[in-house]
């Protein structure tokens, strides 16, 4: 009798947790907990969500068989029915079929994983070829048939927002940490191939809705492809720990009809153009100083902080140092170049003269500097920079 209540009072509560969860999931449901992978916007994320989808039906049946007859063997055969185990080693059948079946289903996992791992490294009869390389802390997009790049960093909102005592709620902030200034737009309904590299560390390329990402490693090229069907915005991240601001290096995909990417690639061209002019025109120091802001905070205000102050211990304070309030050469060359051994980075292939210009006089003409220059130059024009250039190369 004691036992009969034991196995009762089981039973009941393998049913109460039963009818707890059905009774819950609705709620989860409608909290919008998604509870399985995304589908994606692409043929390679579409097969594989087939594949897991696929397999996750495949091991759920597998173990509500398992499990049912686990539950059946030791309800009906528990001591208290007066059940009396078999008493043997072995079974050649048993043992044969309990093989053969798991290799059996592996197998037919594996024809069609394998079939999508090739077609994921086919890369070729590709309509257009994108490089994507990756610094600390931001993404560069080469359009290799168009001739022309860009780089791709935090937003300004975000990185405004992330600001240790900015004041600013993240809340408030859309997309908080998944926004850029530009993203990366290609055409929907074309084969593009993806070539990703690093400029310095080991980072890691991801959108989620393409269906796979890859590593971008110092000194070696990986490659893959996709093919965007919709329209639409799609976001993912650096999914490598690639240093300090590791979290601050979204990745953003923009997908537009053919129409659109024919008038933003003749755009893009057109501010090249205008690029390229720009250095050889003379800036007043209003323009230098607006322009060099802008340049800084997006470009150096994550390491050396929007107050110049740096961070003590990783990365030097800007007022009152040697470099800014010392000699230009010295300034332009570490802009430049960068410094081996240090985080500072070369941002003569980042940045074109009128910009680096900008934010050297910037720097030297903000917190204090100008005060310290002892005779030294505030005003770099990008001719300065052209020539420091043209210097190095001979």
């Amino acid at each position: 009798m004691r036992n009969t209540m034991k196995d009762n009072q089981f039973l009941n509560g393998v049913f109460a947790l039963f009818a707890f969860s059905l009774a819950a999931w609705p709620e989860l449901v409608a909290a919008g907990y998604d509870l399985n992978m995304t589908e994606g916007v692409t043929s390679t994320s579409k097969e594989v969500y087939d594949l897991h989808m696929l397999m996750l039906w495949a091991v759920t049946a597998i173990g509500i068989a398992v499990f049912s007859i686990m539950i059946w063997s030791i309800f009906h055969h528990r001591k208290s029915r007066g059940a009396v185990a078999a008493q043997f080693h072995h079974n050649t059948k048993i043992e044969i079929v309990w093989t053969v079946i798991p290799i059996i289903i592996l197998i037919s996992f594996a024809v069609p994983a394998t079939r999508a791992l090739i077609a994921i490294e086919q890369t070729g009869d590709a309509d257009m070829t994108i490089k994507i390389t990756g610094y600390q802390w931001k993404w560069h997009y080469d359009y290799l048939d168009e001739g022309f790049g860009f780089f791709s960093v935090l937003a300004k909102d975000s990185n405004d927002s992330r600001q240790p005592g900015s004041g600013i709620d993240p809340v408030t902030v859309e997309n908080y940490l998944l926004e850029v200034d530009r993203p990366l737009v290609i055409p929907v309904n074309k084969k593009i191939r993806l070539l990703t590299t690093s400029n310095d560390v080991i980072h890691s390329w991801w959108i989620p809705a393409l269906g796979w990402k890859r590593d971008a490693i110092p000194g070696f090229i990986n490659d893959n492809w996709t093919i965007v069907n919709k329209p639409g915005i799609y976001r993912g991240q650096c999914t490598e720990l690639c240093g300090k601001d590791h979290g601050f290096m979204p990745v953003v995909l923009k997908a537009v009809t053919e129409d659109e990417y024919v008038a933003w690639v003749s755009g893009m061209k057109q501010a090249r153009t205008q690029s390229e002019a720009e250095g050889e025109k003379t800036y007043s120091v209003d323009e230098l100083l607006a322009k060099g802001e802008q340049i800084y905070m997006g470009t150096c205000a994550a390491c050396h902080q929007p107050t110049g102050t740096g961070i003590p211990g990783a990365f030097p304070a800007l007022a009152g140092s040697k470099i800014a309030t010392g000699p230009v050469k010295d300034h332009l060359n570490i802009v430049l170049n960068g410094k081996v051994g240090t985080a500072m980075a070369a941002f003569g292939s980042q940045l074109n003269d009128a910009e680096i210009a900008a934010v050297i006089t910037y720097e030297r003409n903000t917190w204090g500097n100008a005060d310290k220059l002892a005779g030294e130059k505030t005003v770099i024009q990008p001719a300065e920079v052209k020539a420091l250039r043209s210097l190095a190369a001979h």
